[in-house]
C-alpha cells in the first residue's frame, strides 16, 4: 500500500498546473508533501494516519481523477 501511495503522489507531481487547476478542491501541494513523508519517513511513519488518508482522502482524489480523465476523452 505504501508503495502504491508513493507512486500516486509522485505521479500527481507530474500533472500540469492547467490540469490541476481543473480540480482546485484537491490539495495538490499537500499531496506532494505527503509524498515526502512516505518516501523519506520524516518523523517516523504513523500507519494509523496513513490509513486515515487512504480512507478519507483517496475517494475524493479518485473521483477528481475520474473527472479529469473524462474531460480528456481517455478511458482508464
Amino acid at each position: 500500500m505504501i508503495r502504491n501511495l508513493q507512486t500516486l503522489t509522485e505521479s500527481s507531481q507530474r500533472l500540469s498546473n492547467d490540469i490541476k487547476a481543473t480540480e482546485p478542491q484537491i490539495p495538490w501541494r499537500e499531496l506532494a508533501g505527503f509524498r515526502n513523508v512516505i518516501v523519506h519517513g520524516y518523523l517516523g511513519m504513523d500507519l494509523v494516519a496513513v490509513w486515515l488518508v487512504v480512507e478519507q482522502d483517496l475517494p475524493p482524489l479518485a473521483a477528481a481523477i475520474d473527472r479529469m480523465v473524462a474531460r480528456s476523452g481517455n478511458r482508464h
